[in-house]
C-alpha cells in the first residue's frame, strides 16, 4: 500500500509545532532545541510551577493542543507514558499532521502495562489514520526548516542525505558526526518502537523526496519483512540506500528487544536480501559515514585499478596492501607513463612503480602536478588516491609560506578537471586539530579525506560494487 506524501510532507516541512510537556528539569529540551524552528511553535504545559520559565524563553505556552487557535502541523510529545492516550487524542481531535512521542516506557520494558499502553496508542492511532512517530524515539531532525531535538544540531543548511533511524543515539550521533564530515541531512528521522509508522514507510518517503540523493540506515529489525524488501528493493533502485543493522550477533540481538521491542533477523538470510535489493551494507557508524561521503563526493565509477601516491616508501606498500585486500587492484602503470615519469622524476629515496612514493618530489609542486596529469592520462588508471599526512605538511612548510594552501589548490584543481574518482587519506599521527582543519578545508572544496588507507579502500569499494550492480 503506497504511503500518503502529502501527509508525510506536513510532518517533515511543518509550518507550525507545538511541543508538550516540557520541563524546566529537562533543560526545556524540546522548547531550546526548536528555538531555530522558522515557524510559529508552541508550548502545551499545565503546571502552573513549569510556565514562567516557558515564557520566559518567549514561548506561548497553552494548558491544552486544543486551546491553540491555529492548526498546528507537527507535535512532540514529552510526557509521562500514563498521559500519553490523552494527549494523543487532543492530536486526533486537533486534526495534528503528526506527532512525535518521544515519552518511553512500552513494550521495550517487556512489561503488562508497558505493553498494554502501547498497544492502546497503537490501535486508536491507527483507527484515526493518525501519523504517530514512536514512541520511544527522538524523532525528527529537518535542518532546512529549523526542526531539532538538540541543541547541538545545525539548523538553517540542509544536505542531500536522508536517515532513517531505529536508535536515537545513533541518529543524533549520524546528525553531527556526519556534519563534521561533510555529510549533512535532508531529512532525519529517529523513529523508536515504530508502532504505526515503520521504516518501509519513511524508506518509501525519502525515495521520492527530491531533497534526498542518499539515504543511510540504521535498523535493528523490521515487522513485515516482505514489505520492507519490496519497498528497499524499489528505492534503491533509484537511490543508494546504505544499511547498518544493529543486532547482528545473538548478544546483539537480546539488546535489540530490550530496545525497540525489535525481532532479530538470522544476519546471513538478511545480508543476502539487502545485497539482492541492490543496498550498501555496513557494520558502524565511522563505515556509515564514509560511504555515505564517498557516494557524495567521489564520482561514480566501476573501475577497479588504483592509482596512488604515498608520501613515504613504507606508506606505499601498506596502501597497497590495504587498496588489494579490499578487492581493488594496484597494478602497474602503463609504458607510456614511465617513460614520461623517468625525465623528471627523483627516484633518490622515492619510487615511481604504483603506489608511487613521492617523498623526494614534494619541494616542486609543478612536479605533483605533472604525475597528477600522467595517472589521469593512464588507460591503466580508473581511480586516483592521494596520501595527506599532518606532520609532513607541516614540516613542508619549510618549503616556503603558503606551501600547504598551494598543494590543496592543485589537488582542487585536479578534482575539478578529472575524468576519473579522486579522494585522499588524510593522517593526523598525533595532530588531530590539524588533521581536522586539513579535512575541513579539502571538503570545502568537494574532495573527500578518509582517516586511514583500510578506510578509503573499503569505502571506496562499497560504491563501485554499488555502481556495478546498478550496471548489471
Amino acid at each position: 500500500m503506497a504511503i500518503d506524501v502529502a501527509a508525510f510532507d506536513r510532518i517533515f516541512n511543518p509550518k507550525t509545532v507545538a511541543v508538550v510537556g516540557d520541563k524546566k528539569q529537562a533543560g526545556y529540551m524540546w522548547l531550546n532545541s526548536m528555538s531555530t524552528f522558522q515557524g510559529p511553535f508552541y508550548s502545551v504545559q499545565v503546571d502552573e510551577r513549569e510556565i514562567p520559565g516557558i515564557e520566559a524563553l518567549g514561548v506561548k505556552n497553552y494548558k491544552s493542543l486544543l486551546e491553540i487557535p491555529e492548526p498546528i502541523d507537527f507535535v512532540v510529545v514529552a510526557v509521562p507514558r500514563k498521559i500519553t492516550p490523552r494527549i494523543l487524542e487532543d492530536c486526533i481531535s486537533k486534526q495534528v499532521g503528526g506527532a512525535t512521542f518521544y515519552t518511553s516506557g512500552f513494550s521495550e520494558t517487556d512489561t503488562e502495562e508497558g505493553i498494554a499502553l502501547q498497544n492502546t496508542l497503537t490501535e486508536r492511532a491507527r483507527e484515526a489514520n493518525f501519523m504517530l512517530v514512536g514512541p520511544n524515539c527522538m524523532g525528527i531532525f529537518v535542518p532546512k526548516v529549523g526542526v531539532r531535538f538538540s541543541v547541538q544540531q545545525y539548523a538553517g543548511e540542509g544536505g542531500e542525505v536522508g536517515f532513517i533511524g531505529q536508535s536515537g543515539t545513533h541518529s543524533m550521533n549520524f546528525s553531527l558526526m556526519g556534519a563534521v564530515h561533510g555529510v549533512k541531512v535532508s531529512k532525519l528521522v529517529s523513529f523508536g518502537n515504530a508502532i504505526v509508522l515503520d521504516a518501509p514507510d519513511y524508506l518509501e518517503y525519502m525515495g521520492q523526496d527530491t531533497e534526498t540523493r542518499i539515504i543511510g540506515m540504521y535498523i535493528e529489525g523490521v515487522k513485515d519483512g516482505r514489505r520492507f524488501f519490496e519497498v528497499l528493493r524499489q528505492v534503491a533502485r533509484e537511490k543508494p540506500v546504505v544499511i547498518w543493522k544493529g543486532g547482528q550477533t545473538g548478544d546483539g540481538a537480546r539488546a535489540v528487544a530490550s530496545h525497540t521491542a525489535s525481532l532479530a533477523t538470522e544476519m546471513s538470510v538478511w545480508e543476502s536480501l539487502v545485497r539482492q535489493c541492490g543496498a550498501i551494507t555496513v557494520d558502524s557508524l565511522d563505515e556509515m559515514i564514509d560511504v555515505l561521503k564517498a557516494l557524495l563526493y567521489i564520482k561514480p565509477s566501476t573501475g577497479t585499478r588504483m592509482g596512488i601516491m604515498a608520501l613515504t616508501g613504507g606508506q606505499s606498500v601498506v596502501s597497497a596492501d590495504a587498496f588489494a585486500k579490499a578487492g581493488l587492484h594496484v597494478s602497474l602503470l602503463s609504458e607510456k607513463s614511465y617513460e614520461e615519469l623517468s625525465t623528471f622524476f627523483s627516484v633518490i629515496g622515492a619510487s615511481y612503480r604504483n603506489p608511487l612514493d613521492i617523498s623526494s618530489n614534494l619541494p616542486d609542486q609543478q612536479v605533483l602536478v605533472r604525475i597528477l596529469e600522467i595517472l589521469e592520462q593512464d588507460e591503466t588508471v580508473d581511480s586516483i588516491m592521494t596520501e595527506l599526512s599532518t606532520s609532513i605538511l607541516d614540516r613542508r612548510e619549510s618549503f616556503g609560506e603558503g606551501y600547504v594552501s598551494n598543494l590543496l589548490k592543485i589537488l582542487a584543481s585536479h578534482h575539478q578537471q578529472s575524468r576519473k574518482p579522486f579522494f585522499t587519506t588524510v593522517f593526523s599521527v598525533g595532530q588531530e586539530v590539524e588533521a581536522i582543519r586539513l579535512r575541513d578545508s579539502l571538503i570545502e572544496k568537494g574532495i573527500p579525506a578518509f582517516p586511514s588507507f583500510h578506510r578509503s579502500a573499503n569505502a571506496y569499494k562499497k560504491v563501485v560494487d554499488y555502481y556495478r550492480f546498478r550496471e548489471s
